[in-house]
């Protein structure tokens, strides 16, 4: 995406346009996978800016505060980010070395229409994601 439509979004969601926040959305837009701040940290950096981590990590509530950006946390310090409406994802997450892996599919459809028929609860959302070893890890245990 080229800056002018990340100053578009950034405007629908209230949030003032930086060449730093800019930068990190980029980054996010264009991962495969939810990031650390710690990994957009180490890509920002490969693409020559120099945003501190503690930036990062402020950008990255703002982003959270104004639903740009969903946060989930994977263990008790550490969080992952992805960018709200970038397609239905769920994942599967080494405990071990962090690895996550993106299921092409969702695995949950049929049993939230059955939810809903058992409930009568309007689901409209959910997340999803699997936690143990990838197999380098447990093949190291």
């Amino acid at each position: 995406m080229e800056a002018n439509q990340y100053k578009e979004i950034f405007r629908k969601n209230n949030i003032k346009a930086t060449k730093q926040r800019e930068v990190v959305i980029d980054i996010l837009m264009n991962a495969s996978v939810p990031l650390t701040a710690e990994e957009i940290y180490v890509k920002q950096m490969e693409g020559e800016s120099n945003i501190s981590l503690s930036t990062i990590y402020r950008i990255l509530d703002v982003f959270v505060s104004k639903g740009l950006v969903q946060k989930s946390n994977i263990s008790d310090n550490k969080a992952i980010f992805e960018v709200i409406g970038m397609g239905h994802k769920h994942h599967l997450i080494c405990l071990a070395c962090g690895k996550i892996i993106a299921l092409d599919h969702c695995p949950m459809g049929e049993y939230e229409k059955a939810l809903e028929e058992e409930t009568q609860f309007e689901i409209t959302s959910h997340k999803l994601a699997f936690f143990g070893y990838c197999p380098v890890c447990k093949q190291k245990k």
